[in-house]
C-alpha cells in the first residue's frame, strides 16, 4: 500500500543482512518509522509493546521470528534447545489472535524436518517468505469477495455513496498489505465506486483514529473518524450500509474474537438491520475451538494504555500525558467475542459463508 505515493509492506525480512524490517505503528500518524531488528526476542518484544499489531501480521512476524532464532541457534551451544526456548517464546507473545500460533508452529515444524541445523536458517527463511505471500494474496482475494458484496449496495443505492463502518484497525498495517476489512474498501475505491468510510478511534490505544485514517488518508478513501460510542447513534440515523469489522479468533461455530467494543457494534448493526461481516483469512480460524463465548482467552493489558494517552505538542514532539490520576483502578481489556448470531456473514479469501459450524467446517 501507499506512503506518500511510495509502496510499501508493514513487514519485510532481509536475508543478506539477517533482519527484519517493521513499521512502528506505535508512532504512526505523526511519524513514519521503519525498524530493523536482529533477533528473534527484539521481534517478540515488538509483537508484546505493538510496535506491530494485528492478528495476520503477528502471524508473520512469529514465522520471521522462527526464521530469525534459526539465524541465531547455529552459534549456539545446544541449538536444539535454543530453537525449542524460541519457538515457545514466540508463541506466548500474545494469547489472544490465533494466528501466531498457527503460523509459528508451520515454520517451526518445516525445520524439525530437517536434521542438518545448519539448514534450518534457510528453510525457515524459504517457508517464512511463502507463507507471507500466501496471506498477501488471501487478503486480495478477501478484497475481490467483499468488492461484490459492496457493488450490490451500490446498485441498490443507485451509485450513491455507500457509507461502510469499521472499528479497530484491520489494514494493510494489521496485515502486511491490503488488509482484511479494508481490502474491499480499497478495491471498491480504485473501481471508482464511491465510498465514505466511518472510522471507530477505537480506545484505549486508537487504531482508527491513528492507524486506519492514516492508511485511509494516503490512499486517498473518504472518511470520518468517529468516537467509539457513536456508531449505535449514526445506524440508527441510516448512516451506515454495511459494518466490516476484522478478527483475532474465529471459533468453529463461528464466534468471533476482535478488538474490544466490535461486540458493541454488532449489537447495533442487529438491532438496525444493518448488515455486519467479519473479513479473515483461514488462519484465523481455530478449528480446535468448538465455541468462543467464554472459551477464548482475552487478554488483559496494562493501566497505562488507559490512563496515559499520547499525542504531539506545539512542536511536534510525540508526548504521553495523563487523562486521569494513576492511582485510579482500571481494566484494560482488549478484545471481545462477538456471537455467530449477530454476524451476516465470514469474508474468506475461499469466498462469503455463514457464520456457522457447518459452512466454517468446509474451509479446513
Amino acid at each position: 500500500m501507499h506512503v506518500k505515493g511510495k509502496n510499501y509492506r508493514a513487514i519485510r525480512a532481509d536475508k543478506k543482512n539477517k533482519s527484519v524490517r517493521i513499521i512502528n505503528q506505535l508512532k504512526i500518524p505523526f511519524e513514519f518509522e521503519i525498524i530493523e531488528i536482529n533477533s528473534y526476542s527484539e521481534l517478540v518484544n515488538a509483537i508484546k509493546d505493538m510496535r506491530l499489531r494485528g492478528a495476520p501480521l503477528i502471524g508473520v512476524a512469529g514465522a520471521y521470528a522462527v526464521w530469525l532464532a534459526c539465524v541465531e541457534a547455529i552459534d549456539n551451544k545446544n541449538p536444539q534447545k535454543f530453537l525449542k526456548d524460541a519457538f515457545k517464546n514466540i508463541i506466548t507473545a500474545r494469547p489472544t489472535a490465533v494466528n501466531l500460533k498457527f503460523a509459528t508452529c508451520y515454520i517451526y515444524n518445516k525445520v524439525l524436518i530437517e536434521k542438518n541445523f545448519s539448514n534450518w536458517e534457510n528453510v525457515a527463511y524459504k517457508f517464512a517468505n511463502e507463507y507471507y505471500e500466501k496471506e498477501i494474496d488471501s487478503f486480495r482475494k478477501i478484497g475481490e469477495y467483499g468488492l461484490e458484496i459492496i457493488k450490490q449496495i451500490a446498485k441498490k443505492k443507485k451509485g450513491k455513496v455507500v457509507n461502510i463502518l469499521t472499528h479497530c484497525n484491520a489494514g494493510w498495517l494489521a496485515c502486511g498489505d491490503y488488509g482484511t476489512a479494508t481490502s474491499p474498501i480499497y478495491l471498491a475505491h480504485k473501481k471508482g465506486i464511491k465510498v465514505h468510510v466511518w472510522i471507530d478511534e477505537t480506545r484505549p490505544r486508537f487504531q482508527g483514529a491513528k492507524l486506519t485514517a492514516w492508511e485511509m488518508y494516503n490512499e486517498k478513501v473518504p472518511f470520518t473518524v468517529i468516537t467509539d460510542n457513536t456508531g449505535g447513534h449514526i445506524m440508527q440515523q441510516g448512516l451506515v450500509d454495511i459494518v466490516i469489522v476484522g478478527a483475532d479468533r474465529v471459533a468453529a461455530n463461528g464466534d468471533v474474537a476482535n478488538k474490544i467494543g466490535t461486540y458493541l457494534k454488532a449489537l447495533a448493526a442487529f438491532d438496525n438491520n444493518v448488515p455486519f461481516y467479519v473479513a479473515l483469512p483461514v488462519s484465523t480460524i481455530d478449528f480446535e475451538l468448538k465455541k468462543g463465548v467464554g472459551n477464548i482467552t482475552i487478554e488483559k493489558r496494562k493501566a497505562d494504555e488507559i490512563i496515559l494517552i499520547d499525542g504531539v505538542n506545539n512542536k511536534s514532539k510525540i508526548r504521553k500525558i495523563n487523562v486521569m490520576p494513576t492511582n485510579y483502578k482500571t481494566d484494560n481489556y482488549a478484545f471481545d467475542v462477538t456471537p455467530f448470531r449477530l454476524i451476516t456473514g465470514l469474508i474468506s479469501e475461499k469466498g462469503v459463508i455463514k457464520a456457522n459450524t457447518k459452512d466454517i467446517s468446509k474451509l479446513k
